[in-house]
Order: C-alpha cells, then structure tokens, then sequence
C-alpha cells in the first residue's frame, strides 16, 4: 500500500509540475487544492473507490457518525462546520478542501439561514464499506 501512495505522490507531483503545462493555449493545469498525509487507508488486495455529492439546505446537518477510513471533501459552494469530537467546530468554505479522518464521532452543518451547501466526497473504502456509521 504504500509503494501504491508513493507512485500516487509521485504522479500528484509530476502533474502539478509547471514543466508538463506549457503557456499554450487551451491547455488547463490542475490546481492542488489539498494535500496531506493521512493513516487508515484500507490494506485489502481490492478497494473501492466512490465519489458523493452532497446538497444541503440552510440550516441542514448530518447525522452524529464515524467513517472506517479517510474521507477527503471538497466543498463547491456555500460554507460547512465540520464538528469533530473534542476538537472546536471548523469551517470550510467554497473552493477549501479537507480530510475527515476515519473513527473519530463527527457531525456537519451548513450554518447558513439563506445560502444552500453543495460539496463532493471522495471515500475509497474495503469494497462493500458502508460510507458512514451513525452514531446513536
């Protein structure tokens, strides 16, 4: 798994490599957004790779829950409160990325009373790992 993360740095690096994006015209470069070393990736032979969106009104939460490995979200518009336990709510706001890391208790909020949320997750998982367990 980590030669796999190694080759995946590696190629986040050669990509966001101004000598690979010339001034031509037309031609887009990839922005990196976030990056950061994360622990708790799935070990198995086999992972699954998903890709969410979520749409959330003013005022919207999610429920109390935990993630069994790294979830990375990018937010679209809007702004969401991340509230890990014991650690002080944080806020990410539009164009910001950030990782969850996976089984620490979490909730998010879209604080706002007028602006709707709208972020994507990305999950890679064991296959058949539920997204989420809520926490009751």
């Amino acid at each position: 798994m980590r030669k796999i993360v190694r080759r995946v740095q590696i190629v986040l690096m050669l990509l966001s490599s101004p000598l690979l994006y010339a001034q031509e015209a037309g031609v887009t470069k990839p922005q990196l957004v976030l990056q950061e070393l994360i622990r708790g990736m799935p070990q198995g032979a086999e992972q699954e790779i998903r890709i969410l969106k979520a749409d959330f009104k003013p005022g919207d939460r999610t429920v109390f829950h935990t993630h069994r490995f790294p979830v990375a979200v990018y937010i679209l518009s809007g702004a969401f409160t991340l509230e890990l336990e014991g650690k002080a709510p944080k806020v990410i706001k539009a164009g910001e990325g950030f990782v969850e890391p996976p089984n620490v208790k979490m909730t998010g909020f879209n604080r706002s009373t007028s602006e709707a949320l709208h972020l994507v997750i990305f999950y890679v998982g064991d296959p058949g790992t539920p997204f989420l367990d809520p926490i009751h």
